[in-house]
């Protein structure tokens, strides 16, 4: 039997897995320079000397990054981009003088991500399994355009059989090859933009696993939201945000827009040439608090926007582990140092707790399941560690039931394994390209 790739695009992680005829998946690696790894991040970066304009180069993964930090002037980078993926009011971006749909990012993301496997990928198999999220991020997303968007992408690596597959069914593939028995499963997805939700029934009939979809639901939001409130809370304040001016005999409050930008770190270089930027470097002689200020232009002047990414990550990490921990940023002559309470970044994300669980019942209400008659749930993807969103689902299930573990490999590894199935049609969506 031809064999399968399976390819988990998330908003934060591309992971990447074979399957051949018998045996399990295997995840595709990649030696990046800290070190070998299968969660390739999903960003990309256009670098050209100012000199040099013609002579760009194209990055991807953590080399995207690397490029990135090292000349954030000289280079456009871009993570997340599969939140617009959905969006029919983005049809393109100028990137060093060229234009760019979407199909063009994914696919130049890919041709990279093919380079840094090396003999990983050097032999692909024709069949190519992508998962997709139940609800695309964005306000009003078109699931269709997606896909053909994703269909041209692909396509231009060469692959004959394109398939689609949601990515909690991918996760359930995965953990539905454990069951002894049958059972009706509600599989959880968290990913960085989306949170996903699909019950199935599975059996087992002739050696094969059979399945009925039962019900699904999403919304869009998970890991970046937390990470967002964290800097709204502990970062933003001690760099002005919440704290005011004097202009003409008046105290103003210090513009709340200044600080949206830091829900993505990619974007704070950009500040730097614009018209805000010239605004802030006034405030610092205009602020009731001019230390402050003074802080958030460091940050925006010297780019520390990774570096404060990466210090939220290790709080949120921690706090999935401890019942409280310690922020700590440091980054030239900034120095943030806080300690906190599980239960106080917990009131910080109630409002993506609230979606996430109203989510889960309308799963269930479209099943027309009760929580009782759900025999298993499997939680994956990274967010599903944070102690809030598992408590969601121990209010529902009972504890025994809730199983997870593989949180970022279930759903390739599952879209790959899915390839030997003789029915195909029963699990995944034939792009129209390949049909």
């Amino acid at each position: 039997m031809a064999g399968t790739i399976g390819i988990d695009f998330g908003t934060t992680n591309t992971v990447v897995a074979l399957a051949g005829g018998e045996g399990p998946a295997t995840l595709v690696n990649f030696p990046a320079p800290e070190g070998e790894l299968f969660a390739f991040r999903s960003a990309i970066s256009f670098h050209a000397p100012a000199e040099r304009p013609n002579d760009r180069t194209v990055e991807a993964g953590p080399w995207a990054i690397d490029a990135y930090v090292e000349d954030p002037l000289e280079t456009r980078f871009i993570q997340s981009f599969k939140s617009f993926a959905a969006s029919e009011s983005f049809t393109e971006t100028q990137i060093l003088g060229r234009r760019y749909q979407f199909e063009d990012l994914l696919s130049a993301f890919l041709l990279k991500l093919r380079d840094h496997a090396g003999s990983g990928l050097a032999n692909m198999p024709d069949r190519v399994i992508v998962g997709r999220p139940v609800t695309f991020a964005g306000g009003a997303p078109n699931p269709e355009l997606a896909l053909r968007r994703y269909e041209t992408a692909f396509a231009r690596l060469g692959f004959k059989d394109i398939l689609y597959a949601y990515e909690p069914v991918g996760a359930a593939f995965f953990f539905a090859r454990e069951l002894k028995a049958d059972a009706t499963v509600l599989v959880g997805d968290f990913g960085g933009g989306t949170s996903d939700f699909s019950i199935i029934r599975f059996s087992r009939q002739d050696g094969e696993i059979q399945s009925t979809p039962l019900g699904r639901s999403g919304v869009g939001v998970a890991g970046d939201a937390f990470d967002y409130r964290i800097i709204d809370h502990l970062v933003s304040p001690e760099l002005g945000k919440g704290s005011s001016y004097r202009s003409f005999g008046k105290t103003l409050p210090i513009p709340n827009r200044y600080y949206s930008t830091f829900a993505r770190w990619d974007q704070l270089a950009l500040m730097r040439a614009s018209r805000d930027m010239r605004e802030i470097r006034k405030l610092v002689r205009e602020a009731v608090e001019p230390d402050k200020i003074a802080r958030l232009v460091e940050t925006l002047d010297e780019n520390y926007g990774y570096l404060l990414y990466r210090s939220v990550s290790r709080l949120k990490e921690a706090l999935s582990r401890d019942a409280s921990a310690q922020f700590r940023f440091q980054a030239g002559s900034i120095e943030i140092v806080r300690d906190v309470e599980r239960a106080e970044f917990e009131g910080w994300i109630s409002p993506e707790l609230g979606l996430i669980e109203t989510a889960v019942d309308e799963a269930l209400a479209e099943a027309g399941l009760a929580p009782g008659q759900i025999d298993r749930i499997f939680l994956t993807g990274g967010s599903s560690l944070v102690p809030a969103v598992r408590a969601i689902f121990h209010r529902r299930f009972d504890s025994d039931r809730i199983e997870s573990g593989s949180e970022l490999e279930s759903i390739a590894s599952g879209l790959a394994l899915m390839g030997r199935e003789r029915d195909l049609d029963r699990w995944c969506r034939r792009a129209e390209l390949s049909a």
